[in-house]
């Protein structure tokens, strides 16, 4: 793994992922308790705005963070015009998996409890690497996803998953409760009020980082799962109930 300093947002880095190379962004504060992977969907990078403030949010929650790019910049230059390899969830899933392994071997890493964040189709995939190593991903945090593109993959998924929802996202918002009801773990759903998909509206963001944050020092900071209930309760209010 070749590395060189970005200012602001840790190490540049590389993995040998199969045919191809990833490129991303480390960071670990000193006496992180665990490391969230970032996978990006919908033509969506590791220079995302919002996943880069959700990232911050989390370092300073004290945990580690990997934003990186799940395609190479050729598949990119493909996917802007044909927006093939976005949809592609297998390839991404496999990439995952195969980010989750190096994390587990890595040297400033491997001590480090592994959480996954996943936007949009980037939930999907991550719900696939938290199924193909389930003895690795501690907890599982959905912004605005697709999990229902995981597909069979969802029973096997174990690891305690938060679905986080704009509260005017309603296709999105039903297909999260189906996806809950067939996950094989623990969840909770949190709608956002008044969000839209990409939760553009003033604090709904913000929101969406302190949910992402407790979630995930919770889950990777050794506490134990809460016994029994597939689906953890989550009141809704009447304003985005459906």
């Amino acid at each position: 793994m070749n590395s060189s300093w970005e200012e602001g947002f840790g190490r540049e880095v590389r993995f040998p992922t199969g045919p191809v190379t990833l490129e991303g962004n480390l960071a670990v504060p000193r006496g992180a308790r665990g490391i969230v992977l970032f996978a990006h969907g919908s033509g969506s990078s590791r220079f995302s705005s919002r996943n880069r403030f959700v990232a911050e949010e989390l370092k300073a929650g004290g945990l580690g963070t990997l934003l990186i790019d799940l395609l190479t910049s050729a598949e990119e230059e493909v996917d802007v015009r044909t927006r093939e390899f976005r949809f592609d969830i297998p390839r991404l899933g496999e990439r995952l998996v195969a980010l989750v392994d190096q994390l587990r071997s890595g040297e400033t890493t491997r001590e480090l409890r592994v959480g996954l964040f996943g936007s949009s189709t980037g939930a999907a995939a991550a719900l696939i690497a938290a199924a193909e190593r389930s003895d690795a991903v501690s907890a599982v945090v959905s912004r605005g996803g697709r999990p229902d593109l995981a597909g069979e993959h969802l029973a096997r998924a174990r690891a305690p998953t938060l679905f986080i929802v704009g509260g005017r996202d309603e296709v999105v918002i039903d297909l999260n409760r189906r996806a809950q009801q067939v996950l094989g773990g623990p969840s909770k759903l949190e709608i956002v009020p008044g969000a839209t998909h990409l939760f553009e509206e003033p604090g709904k963001l913000e929101e969406v980082a302190r949910l992402a944050r407790d979630w995930f020092v919770s889950h990777l900071a050794g506490h134990d799962v809460p016994p029994n209930p597939r689906v953890l309760p989550c009141p809704l209010s009447p304003a985005t109930s459906l």
